[in-house]
């Protein structure tokens, strides 16, 4: 048996999710989060197969779920069944990752502007006319795309390790910033080693959690299969060499928060090397409103504190 399929049936077995529903099923209304069946969908967007997760009464407010690098929408696993009962819960994957789609370079273009303007039409085809945005890692400059183009559409910002700003960059990009000088194979195999091999990935997983035994092997086993599929590598050093993009556009994301002040609750893994905790505060600078948490974990926080993050975004999201 693959790796692969190894991982998925490791991950279906900890998760437990009830059933795999057809497109036309509406959740079930009930009183607990743990009797919403989380369905596995799939839609047609601009020619490309999404996969997305979705539980919830679809008639409450819509919270979208964007995930990062190098995970899916399986990062939501835990938070999902937490907030099912109060919130109609998005969560999809992008293009070459996860379970969507994932056509090669040659024939889709791997950018972050593309992947804001096929989750612009995601959202449309949902019918999903305001949302709160839950943004992690990649889903940062996804979902402040999204924001500052269509700031009517944002009820609210929930930030999880997500970057805005310039002091949130470390030692850690050192050699990306490498591959942004000079997109050779000599620093591009640089980046295969250090981001895209088991031992990157369970770093990013495991780096400044001081109880590694609460992480979940699944979880990292998983995102490491599916950057073993045969091309992956290309579409990964793709979105890492267009992560260049990115920071010019920190000043107009700081200005968006400015001008609409969105309410935020900004949530941090204070112990992450990839985007420092020194990123998590400046979103007060442009918003004093924001609330700010620092967790004492890395990266990945919702590993060891989905059930702490659930009950901040239940209060935050219910006052509004």
């Amino acid at each position: 048996m693959s790796l692969l399929r190894v991982a998925v049936l490791a991950l279906a077995l900890a998760t437990a999710v009830p059933s795999i529903s057809h497109a036309g099923e509406e959740p079930a209304r009930t009183t607990s989060s743990a009797t919403y069946p989380v369905h596995h969908r799939r839609i047609q967007v601009e020619g490309v197969d999404l996969f997305y997760r979705e539980a919830g009464p679809r008639d409450a407010p819509t919270l979208l779920l964007l995930h990062g690098f190098p995970t899916s929408s399986q990062m939501y696993r835990d938070l999902i069944p937490l907030l099912a009962d109060r919130f109609h819960v998005i969560a999809p994957d992008y293009p070459g990752f996860g379970q969507s789609a994932a056509p090669s370079p040659s024939e889709f273009e791997y950018s972050f502007d593309n992947f804001a303007k096929l989750m612009d039409r995601f959202t449309k085809q949902l019918g999903l006319e305001r949302y709160a945005l839950y943004v992690m890692d990649y889903g940062a400059p996804v979902g402040f795309r999204l924001a500052s183009a269509h700031p009517e559409r944002v009820d609210a910002l929930i930030v999880q390790n997500g970057n805005a700003y310039i002091e949130g960059i470390g030692a850690f990009w050192d050699p990306i910033k490498a591959l942004w000088k000079d997109n050779s194979e000599a620093n591009r195999d640089v980046i295969r080693k250090a981001a895209l091999t088991l031992e990157g990935t369970r770093w990013q997983y495991l780096d400044g959690v001081p109880d590694p035994t609460l992480v979940s092997p699944d979880a990292y086993m998983l995102d490491q299969a599916y950057l073993d599929r045969p091309g992956n590598n290309d579409i990964q050093l793709a979105m890492i060499y267009d992560y260049r993009n990115n920071l010019p556009k920190y000043p107009q994301w700081q200005a968006y928060f400015r001008k609409h002040r969105p309410p935020t609750l900004v949530v941090w893994g204070k112990n992450d090397k990839i985007f420092l905790a020194a990123g998590a505060q400046p979103y007060r600078r442009d918003n004093p409103n924001a609330q700010v948490h620092l967790l004492d974990t890395g990266h990945f926080a919702l590993e060891t504190h989905a059930p702490q993050i659930a009950t901040l975004i239940r209060e935050f999201l219910e006052r509004r």
